[in-house]
C-alpha cells in the first residue's frame, strides 16, 4: 500500500437519531416535517448521495476513493491506498494500547443502469443497486464515532474500504497488499455490515453463527463440433442439441448426487450458439454458476460437472472445453463473535431489532477472504424503505432495488460500537 497522508487530529459529530431518505438517493423526507435533522446524519446523508451520484465498477474507483479519503481528512487517521486498485486502508490509534480490531465496507458499484438514468450518464452505465455506498458511508460515520470516543478506544482499528467485491475479489488483493497488517499485528477480530432491501424490516439485523454465505465458482464450457447446413445436420456434427442435453443433465445431476441436507446450486444463466436459424455453429458455449456450502460439496461439484459434461458432448460425437474459475469461498462466521456483535446490537437498539438467520444464504461475498484468516462476523441490516413491503420488495441487485438512508446512523453507531467493545475484551466476556 502507498501512503498518502496524516492528518492532525479532529473531532467528528456524533451518529445520532435517524432520519430518512427516499428511494435510491431522493429527499430526505424529515425535512419539512418540524424535526430537526441531526448534523451527523446530515453529513452521512449528504455523502451516501454523492456516493450514489458516481457508482463505479470493479477494482478501479477513482472518484469513490477522492470521496472517501475527502470524508477522512482531518481526522488525524493514518491513511494508505492501494496499487493495484483503489482501495483505502485507514488506521486510528487509540488513547491507550491494545489489539487490533478490523472493520470492512465494500464501495464498488454494479454494471447496471438505474431505471430512467439518461443514457451515458454514469447512473446509466453502473448503479449501486447493492448498497455497497450505505456501506462506505456507514464505515465513515463508525471512523468519526470512533474519532469523538478515542478515549474509549483501548488498541487500535483498522478501516478497510474495498473495491471490487462483486468482481475482482478485491479484499483477497487487499489481503495481498497488507489491510491485515496495517497496525503490524493481525486482527483479533474483523466485521462488516451489508443492508438489505428486502426481506428484513429497516432497522432489523440478522446473523448467524457458521455457515453465513454460499462459496461461488464460474463454469464456462465451449463444445466444438463442425459447422454444416441447417438442411443437411447428418453432414454436420451440432453442439446445440449437446448443450441442452448437458444443461439438463447437470439439473438432474444437483438432484441426484447430492444431499439436499448439504445442498448445492448450479445455475446456467448465458446460452450462445450461431448467428441465424438455417446455419449449424461450429461451436455452442454456455456458462453457470455454482454454489455450495461446504468445502467437501464444492470439492464433489466441480467433479460431478466435470463428469457429467464429458460424458453428454462425448455421447454426442464432440469434445469439449470447460474452464472452471474459483470464486469466492463460502462465508463462515465466528461463533463467539457472532455472539459478540448480537449482544452488542441488541444492547444498542433492543432485543426486537436482531433475529438470528434460521439458514445460510445462497449469496456469496468475498469478506469470506478475510473471514479465512480472521475471526469475523457478518451483519445483515434492513434498508428496506418505509413505504414498501419487505416482503416483497425488490432485492438486492435489482435495478429496483431501493435503501432508506435512516439506517446510516444506526450502522455507523453500531460499527463504532463492535470495535469499541471488542477491544475492552473477548467476545465471551462481553456477551
Amino acid at each position: 500500500m502507498t501512503e498518502v497522508t496524516r492528518t492532525p487530529m479532529a473531532k467528528g459529530p456524533t451518529p445520532a437519531n435517524r432520519g430518512r431518505s427516499g428511494p435510491h438517493a431522493g429527499p430526505d423526507r424529515r425535512q419539512g416535517t418540524g424535526k430537526e435533522t441531526p448534523p451527523a446524519q446530515t453529513r452521512l446523508v449528504r455523502l451516501r448521495r454523492a456516493l450514489h451520484q458516481v457508482p463505479e465498477t470493479g477494482l478501479h474507483l477513482p472518484r469513490t476513493q477522492a470521496l472517501v479519503l475527502r470524508a477522512l481528512s482531518g481526522l488525524g487517521l493514518r491513511v494508505t491506498t492501494g496499487r493495484r486498485l483503489s482501495s483505502v486502508t485507514a488506521v486510528l490509534e487509540g488513547a491507550r494500547p491494545g489489539p487490533t480490531v478490523l472493520l470492512r465496507a465494500d464501495m464498488d458499484a454494479l454494471p447496471i443502469a438505474e431505471p430512467g438514468a439518461p443514457p451515458g450518464s454514469a447512473a446509466g452505465a453502473g448503479a449501486h443497486a447493492c448498497g455497497h455506498d450505505l456501506h462506505t458511508t456507514m464505515l465513515v460515520g463508525a471512523a468519526h464515532e470512533l474519532i469523538r470516543r478515542r478515549n474509549e478506544v483501548h488498541g487500535s482499528v483498522v478501516l478497510m474500504f474495498q473495491p471490487g467485491e462483486e468482481a475482482g475479489a478485491g479484499a483477497r488483493l487487499m489481503i495481498e497488499e497488507g489491510v491485515l497488517k496495517a497496525v503490524g499485528k493481525p486482527p483479533v477480530a474483523a466485521y462488516a455490515l451489508h443492508v438489505a432491501s428486502a426481506a428484513l424490516p429497516r432497522g432489523v439485523l440478522a446473523s448467524r453463527p457458521g455457515t453465513l454465505m454460499a462459496s461461488a465458482d464460474t463454469i464456462r464450457v465451449t463444445v466444438h463440433g463442425r459447422g454444416g447446413h441447417g438442411s443437411t445436420p447428418y453432414s454436420a456434427l451440432d453442439p446445440v442439441p449437446a448443450v441442452c442435453e448437458a444443461v439438463l443433465a447437470l439439473q438432474s445431476m444437483v438432484t441426484r448426487r447430492f444431499d439436499v441436507f448439504d445442498p448445492v446450486i448450479l445455475t446456467v444463466g448465458s446460452i450462445h450458439a450461431g448467428q441465424v436459424g438455417n446455419v449449424i455453429p461450429s461451436t455452442a458455449i454456455f456458462e453457470a454458476t455454482a454454489r455450495s456450502f461446504t468445502p467437501n460439496a464444492r470439492r464433489r461439484m466441480r467433479e460431478e460437472v466435470l463428469r457429467t459434461i464429458d460424458g453428454v458432448v462425448e455421447a454426442h460425437g464432440l469434445k469439449s472445453d470447460v474452464q472452471w474459475e474459483e470464486g469466492y469461498p463460502a462465508t463462515m462466521t465466528d461463533p463467539a463473535e457472532t455472539a459478540f456483535a448480537a449482544s452488542v446490537a441488541r444492547a444498542l437498539f433492543g432485543q426486537d431489532r436482531f433475529r438470528d438467520l434460521p439458514r445460510p444464504l445462497s449469496s456469496s461475498e468475498d469478506f469470506s477472504f478475510i473471514a479465512e484468516r480472521v475471526p469475523a462476523a457478518y451483519l445483515l441490516l434492513g434498508a428496506c424503505p418505509e413505504e414498501r413491503d419487505p416482503d416483497t420488495a425488490p432485492y438486492n441487485h435489482s435495478p429496483e432495488a431501493t435503501f432508506d438512508d435512516s439506517v446510516l446512523v444506526d450502522g455507523a453507531a453500531l460499527l463504532a460500537e463492535l470495535a469499541i467493545g471488542r477491544l475492552a475484551g473477548s467476545p465471551s466476556a462481553a456477551v
